[in-house]
């Protein structure tokens, strides 16, 4: 009986101190579950996939990020489905993490899992991409790109470089995976720049998933179905260089007889701008992993954070591209 007494005690000194975890009430991580007694943080981190060249950046960033901060970082690849990063976030849950960090596949369809994190007081850090819950206490802070401005930004430059054209200007878009933010609010921001004039007419769009493949595969079917295209918006660089393939394959030259549009700024679609197959590109950093880390640090000290962090980016020409190719880290 007195044994029995003595691991109630226990389990209700344990329960205390979790309860305490992770309610933002002090900056003292010494102690608390999760977080070894020399303050060491673990972190959860579930990515989409692999599935372009900025992606891939984004990881080995993600990752050299944590290895400098000293952060033990459980990684798991979602390959590009809901399903797999919910499993990812519940075993960090059940593995008491300090402090879970996601991009989400798609926008829509998180509330449940964040509110089983949110029960469990382990803090949550959107990056790269959002989710469109209507309860913002889900997440701590959100960090990565305006993509909305991002589309605004390809829209502006297709208005001036065509503001004498009499038009019709015939646009086919490649679109970002369905349903995922990137691809919903870069359609939305090149739209709403380009409705102001009625000679810009989007053709066709279609989703490329980002990938280069897919890219490919969606612009070999707009040619075929559609003769008179004088540019293409690819909502990543690797879709459009898919495109510029199906171009170059159809006998028309990339640049020239089709201008394109791409957003990211990799490597590979920097040197197809240099080259005059891209026309412009609209720069989205995949090198968010040491404010990632910053952040995670933060939240987890029950600090408190700004509620959108928003990374500074830019836009390139062909000349610039020229200029700045050699020292790009990804």
């Amino acid at each position: 009986m007195r044994k029995r007494i003595s691991t109630l005690l226990l389990a209700g000194a344990t329960a205390i101190a979790l309860a305490g975890c992770g309610s933002g009430g002090g900056s003292d991580t010494a102690g608390v579950a999760g977080v070894a007694e020399d303050g060491k943080i673990t972190m959860g981190f579930s990515q989409v996939g692999a599935e372009s060249g900025w992606r891939t950046a984004n990881t080995k960033s993600v990752q050299g990020a944590a290895k400098d901060a000293g952060i033990e970082l459980k990684f798991s690849d979602a390959q590009q489905k809901q399903e797999n990063q919910i499993k990812a976030i519940r075993s960090y849950i059940q593995q008491k993490v300090d402090v879970i960090a996601f991009s989400p596949v798609v926008e829509s369809g998180w509330d449940t899992v964040l509110k089983e994190a949110k029960n469990a007081k382990i803090p949550v850090v959107l990056t790269d991409r959002a989710v469109d819950s209507a309860d913002t206490t889900l997440y701590k802070t959100f960090l990565g790109s305006d993509f909305v401005e991002e589309g605004r930004k390809a829209g502006k430059w297709l208005v001036e470089q065509r503001k004498d054209d009499a038009g019709p200007v015939n646009i086919v878009e490649l679109q970002g995976t369905t349903g995922s933010a990137p691809a919903n609010d870069r359609k939305a921001g090149f739209a709403e720049v380009i409705a102001a004039d009625p000679k810009f007419k989007i053709i066709a769009s279609q989703t490329g998933d980002f990938t280069r493949a897919k890219g490919k595969e969606v612009m070999e079917a707009f040619l075929k179905s559609n003769p008179d295209i004088d540019l293409l918006f690819a909502h990543n660089d690797d879709m459009g260089l898919g495109a510029i393939e199906a171009i170059e394959g159809a006998g028309k030259t990339p640049g020239k007889d089709i201008e394109i549009i791409t957003v990211d700024a990799v490597k590979d679609g920097m040197q197809a701008l240099a080259d005059g197959k891209i026309n412009y590109i609209v720069e989205c950093s995949p090198l968010l992993g040491p404010q990632l880390m910053d952040l995670a640090k933060k939240v987890v000290k029950g600090e408190q954070v700004p509620a959108r962090v928003v990374t500074e980016e830019t836009t390139f020409t062909p000349e610039q591209a020229k200029e700045v190719l050699s020292t790009r880290q990804y």
